[in-house]
């Protein structure tokens, strides 16, 4: 052990006959502020964290990555239907990073009992849809059986629309659906109930299978109103989007255009929101960084006001400002090690418990979430705190050179 690191912890644990000395106060007040600021950080990266990675899955829940769709209207400003076949499919999967493909097809329609009506958006999905997000979302019943060969009039509602009409799983509902000459009329089967939170979704969505969707549109079998394309990483999203581009503005055969979008191109005001999120983070850690950094060097200075004989005394045995500064450096290290130990312990455990028992609730209606979500990130808390102790340190070397200031024999007789 150096000289330097020898004296620093001796000042750290000292304590006078009489009791502690009157700057253990601020040395602990230095360490508490560090560890709230640290704890603060930590749990503000993780609650962002969770609040977008939620979010954006229930975004790409509905529309995947990046969607394959049509960009011709008819006459009544509906958008006609793009061939889906095996041929374009092969397309999509030729560009590396694919991971699932899957058709989709929708229809406005107008849910009624007899004592309300909804408009509502019926998307008719196949065998080949991914159910993961759909089986995660589910609050009562089961998923309807999803066929693009068989119609099997069963619907997924949302339990906001339910709770609206005041049905339940089990209830049979007729659905009103304007053609270009009269209108049709189908009873469905309400055989399961979902909830995602998310209003542009819960109020205007209604799931079945894609067989019942083509024939109330009247299209064949290879008609759709697009692709759905997950990716293997979200990162490269706007570089597969990108390749497949040379899908977007060809046409089918039926003359009709295609476009191709990202999922952040379809929710942009969503994504545009998360973003601004980040900066809200930024401005936290940097205010908290900035906070513990000022406590520490105050905590620093008080222990040289009271030390100023001691720094005269080892300047007089031929101790260089260099070595004594090394001294305070060692001591207020230790500080700030203690402060990050003990605020990543209470940061990482309340972000624990919160993650496992969901302690603090929200307004899903306003939150979309009904929990504080919580997501850990290794990297980035790392990276928190080695930036704090580095920015810590670097504040603390800028102080000591006050020790510098004063002739050892003035020092000495300060009182």
């Amino acid at each position: 052990m150096s000289f330097e690191r020898f004296i620093a912890r001796r000042i750290y644990a000292e304590k006078t006959e009489d009791g502690e000395r009157f700057s253990r106060p601020a040395i602990r007040i230095a360490m508490v502020g560090v560890a709230i600021g640290v704890a603060v950080m930590l749990v503000s990266l993780a609650v962002v964290l969770g609040f977008k990675h939620e979010v954006s899955e229930k975004v790409i829940g509905f529309g995947s990555h990046i969607q394959v769709v049509s960009l011709t209207q008819n006459q009544n400003y509906e958008m006609l239907p793009v061939l889906t076949n095996d041929t374009l499919i092969r397309k999509v999967k030729k560009v590396g990073g694919i991971r699932h493909i899957q058709r989709y097809a929708t229809r406005l329609g107008i849910l009624k009992t007899e004592e309300d009506f909804r408009g509502m958006t019926f998307k008719g999905v196949g065998e080949e849809y991914d159910l993961a997000f759909l089986k995660s979302c589910l609050k009562e019943g089961r998923l309807p059986k999803f066929s693009s060969r068989n119609g099997t009039n069963e619907i997924l509602l949302s339990q906001k629309v339910a709770t609206d009409l005041g049905v339940k799983v089990g209830d049979r509902i007729f659905a009103y659906f304007m053609g270009d000459e009269s209108m049709r009329a189908r009873r469905f089967t309400i055989v399961g109930v979902f909830a995602t939170n998310m209003n542009d979704y819960d109020k205007n969505y209604v799931i079945t299978d894609i067989y019942t969707v083509r024939k109330l549109n009247e299209w064949d079998e290879e008609m759709s109103s697009g692709l759905e394309v997950t990716v293997t990483d979200f990162d490269r999203l706007e570089e597969l989007t990108k390749k497949l581009q040379f899908i977007h503005k060809t046409k089918d055969r039926n003359g009709v255009t295609y476009g191709v979008f990202s999922i952040k191109d379809m929710a942009a005001h969503t994504f545009a929101w998360l973003a601004v999120l980040d900066m809200n983070v930024v401005m936290i850690l940097v205010l908290m960084i900035l906070v513990s950094a000022f406590t520490v060097v105050s905590g620093l200075l008080i222990i040289m006001l009271e030390r100023i004989n001691m720094i005269g005394t080892l300047k007089v045995l031929g101790a260089t400002n260099v070595s004594v500064r090394r001294i305070f450096i060692h001591f207020s290290i230790m500080l700030v090690g203690k402060g990050l130990l003990w605020g990543n312990f209470f940061g990482l455990l309340f972000c624990w418990i919160q993650q496992q028992f969901h302690v603090v609730s929200l307004d899903a209606s306003v939150y979309y979430v009904d929990s504080v979500p919580i997501q850990f990130n290794w990297w980035l808390i790392m990276a928190i705190n080695a930036i704090t102790l580095l920015i810590s340190t670097l504040v603390i070397w800028g102080s000591s050179h006050l020790i510098s200031i004063g002739k050892p024999s003035e020092t000495i007789r300060y009182e």
